[in-house]
């Protein structure tokens, strides 16, 4: 079976209707999105770690391209974002962690321009490798939306002022454990989309990111689950599902409703999130699953497009860059497979291990590992990737990396790193 033959018969149709012109413009959408310098979700405004970029940028060499650095006090692993000319990042501070941080800095000179601090009104024990601050901020351009392991949710515009607090807890008083949520927040068709999901109390909540209050919840399987959600494009082009991951598989639900429109049900990963790509969802399910979304509505079930269980990915999630995807395994083995069949190209063995995930920018992934060594990859097509550039940061590095045009953005428990990679 070939992957995208579907998705060519249905532009095919959308000609002969004149409706191919609302799905280009919902495509140039998303393209300007992800042409653009802002990076503002977990794995970047279009949730799949990538930049597009018009020229290849420079791999990471050299101490040289460090372009600024920035003490954070405290602890956290989630990602900066980038919005406007602002850099936004949480931390967990004090001796249980119960002060909780929101920092904006500035993209051109690395000055903190304001810093937001909270009291903790949830649980705020975690394992001792992660941290209260592990999920990933989100930004609609207005304002930033940060929820704590501690489950409080907190929204502030991007000049720091208050919008609304929810201290979760106070909801849903089970919904927590004790080695510390990570699941990241993110916007979808003006919705705030986040997950709580444990043993005890699991939960979906779609949030309106004006008032604060819910729209919608759903009762989700009682299973620990660090999994993030992601935005997936209807085929028709009006809009977005939200993709919700658990053990029991993907649910597909509107976002503005939660109202369920797919399902795969055969099982996935609590670790590493899905990606989306040109009509599929790449599912960290038995290796890789490739699940394609169908383009008659009428249909039931997801389509099952392939499954490669030696694409299986660790802690880190997937990344697809042209024509391949690309997984990490725990002993930080990089696994290169076709995006089509899913059959497995080549191997490359990076130095490991990695918590965070990888991002790209051109034909050049940047790879973080844990004891702070960033790794730049060459890929090559279908021939053997290579390791083109190192830098090690000397600390522990646990997050995932942001990208804009002409940066990338690291941090550890203690520095913000901001390093150039445009062409020199």
């Amino acid at each position: 079976m070939r992957l995208f033959d579907p998705m060519k018969k249905m532009i095919t149709s959308l000609k002969r209707s004149g409706a191919l012109l609302i799905l280009v413009a919902n495509f140039s959408i998303l393209s300007t999105n992800s042409h653009s310098a802002e990076w503002r979700e977990f794995r970047g405004s279009s949730q799949n770690g990538i930049l597009e970029v018009k020229t290849t940028p420079a791999p990471i060499t050299s101490a040289d391209q460090i372009l600024w650095k920035a003490s954070l006090p405290g602890r956290g692993l989630s990602s900066p974002i980038r919005v406007g000319d602002g850099v936004f990042v949480t931390t967990g501070e004090g001796s249980r962690q119960n002060e909780l941080a929101v920092w904006r800095f500035d993209n051109a000179t690395g000055d903190v321009v304001w810093k937001r601090r909270f009291w903790a009104t949830g649980r705020t024990m975690t394992h001792p490798k992660t941290s209260v601050a592990a999920s990933t901020p989100a930004s609609d351009g207005e304002r930033i939306v940060a929820l704590f392991s501690c489950n409080d949710l907190i929204c502030l515009d991007l000049n720091g002022n208050v919008q609304w607090i929810r201290g979760l807890t106070q909801d849903y008083p089970n919904a927590s454990n004790s080695l510390g949520m990570s699941s990241s927040t993110i916007f979808v068709d003006g919705v705030v989309i986040i997950q709580i999901e444990n043993d005890s109390q699991s939960l979906a909540i779609g949030v309106d990111p004006k008032t604060g209050k819910n729209l919608w919840i759903l009762d989700r399987p009682k299973a620990a689950n660090w999994t993030s959600p992601i935005r997936v494009p209807k085929p028709d082009g009006s809009g977005h599902w939200v993709a919700l991951q658990s053990n029991k598989g993907l649910d597909l639900v509107e976002p503005a409703t939660g109202s369920l429109r797919w399902q795969y049900k055969d099982g996935a990963s609590g670790i590493p999130s899905s990606i989306w790509n040109e009509g599929a969802i790449y599912a960290p399910s038995y290796g890789i699953t490739a699940i394609q979304i169908p383009e008659d509505a009428s249909k039931t079930d997801l389509e099952i497009a392939w499954n490669a269980s030696r694409l299986q990915p660790a802690t880190a999630s997937p990344l697809i860059v042209g024509d391949h995807i690309f997984t990490l395994n725990n002993a930080g083995v990089l696994s290169c497979g076709e995006v089509e069949s899913g059959d497995r190209l080549w191997q490359l063995r990076l130095k490991g291990p990695f918590s965070g995930s990888p991002v790209a920018a051109g034909s050049i992934g940047y790879f973080a590992n844990e004891s702070g060594l960033v790794q730049s990859v060459q890929f090559n097509g279908d021939e053997e990737a290579t390791i083109v550039g190192t830098l090690d940061l000397e600390e522990t590095i646990l997050c995932t990396p942001a990208l804009s045009e002409d940066a990338l953005y690291l941090r550890s428990d203690s520095t913000l790193w901001k390093i150039g990679i445009g062409n020199r």
